[in-house]
């Protein structure tokens, strides 16, 4: 998608950076299969903190810049609560999880999470968490965005982000 390819470049010209981590894999770290179509495919919990004060709400979006068609989208998820400091693991697959906020379709053709399931014998593909922090309260879509609908919307209104790379392979 070509939405991506400049993905980090645009994150660093909008905004401050702060801190995304996950319990379950460190940044640049293999993503354990219970996070994967290997395993549960559950969402992993993802932590922030350092958020910009002038954060009013966040979008996350998980790509994969590797797969074989282009880019991937894992998961879209936006209007979280400025109040968050994380998701849990395991996130519901409902179009909109209550206090967590409004799900999209991945490209696997479903709302909410859907883990690393890269072609068995590539090399490792990376997983990208973008987690932007937005000085709107709501992006004014409903359930079921895409990824370039969400990224359209908050153009202009980044005022941070973070980011969190995993790797897996089959």
């Amino acid at each position: 998608m070509v939405l991506f390819r400049r993905h980090r470049e645009y994150l660093v010209r909008s905004g401050i950076q702060f801190t995304l981590s996950s319990p379950a894999f460190s940044d640049g770290e293999r993503i354990p299969s219970r996070y994967t179509c290997d395993g549960e495919n559950v969402s992993p919990a993802l932590e922030w903190s350092g958020a910009p004060s002038t954060t009013a709400s966040y979008a996350l979006i998980v790509y994969d810049p590797d797969a074989p068609r282009g880019t991937f989208i894992h998961w879209v998820i936006y209007d979280i609560p400025r109040g968050l400091n994380g998701l849990p693991e395991g996130v519901p697959r409902d179009p909109v999880v209550e206090g967590l906020g409004i799900q999209g379709v991945s490209d696997f053709g479903e709302i909410g999470y859907g883990g690393p399931c890269p072609p068995r014998g590539n090399r490792p593909h990376r997983y990208v968490f973008a987690l932007h922090a937005l000085d709107l309260e709501s992006l004014g879509l409903g359930p079921g965005a895409r990824a370039g609908e969400v990224l359209e919307r908050i153009k202009g209104h980044v005022v941070g982000y973070a980011v969190l790379t995993g790797t897996y392979s089959r």
